[in-house]
């Protein structure tokens, strides 16, 4: 009898544990439902701030705007400079921006910016790549920096000015005076290629597995690995000082409102920009191009053939941009 009892007082606490357990489960599982429901809406919010992107562009007299609209509308920032910031990269957390008088300057977020050291030689261009911050300007100044902050020199002896600088598969590329080109796969390092012309090289990029840069007179070159370089003749007679890579096209801007499209680097096709201002850098990012130049010009395009004028808010010029 009392095995029965003490039988029947067992089953009734395990039936009690089985619907207790299942029940803390069941909340557990709420909250566990509603943590990662909350993360990923963080995350996808993040996501979503991030694609939309940060588009910031420096020019004339220490000149920086920024947009998060896709280059529509611009908002100037304070950059404490009144010396021109020709060069601006993104990387590390950090932006980067370089200019006449080996100036550079950082922010963490395109706001805020933070005067930084490391030459007297005028800086044209800087850019990111395998955990490197490399810049280049004249006289064939080159430096390198893991964070922005400290710059370290690496030079190579050429004593032509470097206008470009660039990143894709393994490699840095820099272009410059005179048919310049010198590459390294880690910015300490460099060995000057052979261009095959002598004028000024202004641009490159790498996109599609292909190297591209332009220069002077509307050169036009490309390459498979950043050593041998081909001569892609389009015709025109205006310099091209920016090129880039996105959405399958390549797009280069130069004089007098050139803007050039290929989706190869072979063969280019001329667009209608609707200015003849200068075109200095183009950029693509969150689905858009943005182009910038002289005296404050701003040019957008979803597919780089119909181009758009912003109002930039300043008359300056623009003389590179990126999109974070």
């Amino acid at each position: 009898m009392i095995f029965r009892t003490n039988k029947y007082y067992l089953l009734i606490l395990l039936a009690a544990f089985i619907v207790g357990g299942c029940g803390n489960s069941s909340g557990n599982y709420e909250e566990i439902e509603s943590s990662v429901s909350s993360e990923s809406t963080t995350t996808s919010t993040d996501n979503t701030t991030t694609s939309i992107g940060l588009f910031v562009t420096v020019g004339y007299s220490g000149t920086i705007l920024t947009s998060s609209d896709n280059g529509t509308t611009w908002t100037p920032r304070t950059s404490g400079t009144s010396n021109r910031l020709i060069g601006v990269t993104y990387g590390n957390e950090t932006f980067v921006t370089v200019g006449d008088s080996g100036t550079i300057l950082t922010s963490p977020d395109g706001t805020s910016w933070t005067s930084r050291s490391g030459t007297s030689y005028n800086l044209q261009k800087v850019t990111y790549g395998n955990g490197l911050f490399v810049t280049v300007g004249w006289e064939g100044t080159i430096l390198t920096s893991s964070d922005g902050t400290t710059w370290t020199s690496r030079s190579f002896g050429t004593g032509y000015n470097l206008y470009g600088v660039t990143y894709g598969n393994g490699l840095f590329v820099t272009v410059g005076g005179y048919g310049t080109i010198l590459t390294s796969s880690d910015g300490t390092t460099w060995t000057p290629r052979t261009s095959g012309t002598s004028n000024r090289l202004y641009g490159v990029t790498y996109g599609n597995e292909t190297f591209v840069m332009v220069g002077q007179s509307g050169t036009i070159f490309t390459s498979p690995d950043g050593t041998t370089w081909t001569s892609r003749s389009f015709g025109t007679g205006y310099n091209l000082f920016g090129v880039t890579y996105g959405n399958g096209l390549f797009v280069t801007v130069g004089g007098g409102g050139t803007i050039l499209t290929s989706s190869d680097g072979t063969t280019w096709t001329e667009r209608t920009s609707g200015t003849s201002e200068k075109l200095y850098v183009v950029t693509y990012g969150n689905g858009t191009f943005v182009v910038v130049g002289e005296n404050g010009t701003i040019l957008t395009s979803l597919d780089g053939t119909t181009w758009t004028s912003r109002t930039s808010g300043t008359s300056n010029h623009l003389y590179d941009i990126l999109v974070k």
